[in-house]
């Protein structure tokens, strides 16, 4: 499976920048829903972070997904690769 990663920083409560990768389909393009997965993701997280917007959440490249990586979409839809200051 070929695979969009869209490079995603988002500032925490405590004004560390998180980093973390959200996968999708390559082609699955609806912007909205792209920032709900990382709103999804960033739900489960114990502190506080800011929304997702453009200026956080960019396209990044296409790549092949891992068998993981293309369990994980078939499944909800995405995948998170956490980067930094992610926990």
């Amino acid at each position: 499976m070929k695979i969009a990663v869209w490079d995603t920083y988002v500032t925490r409560g405590d004004g560390k920048i998180m980093h973390f990768d959200i996968l999708v389909p390559s082609d699955f393009a609806n912007k909205v829903d792209i920032f709900n997965f990382g709103n999804d993701y960033l739900s489960t997280k114990p502190f506080s972070t800011k929304e997702l917007s453009t200026k956080e959440c960019k396209f990044c490249h296409m790549e092949n997904a891992t068998q993981e990586i293309e369990n994980s979409i078939n499944e909800k839809g995405y995948y998170i690769i956490e980067m930094e200051n992610c926990n």
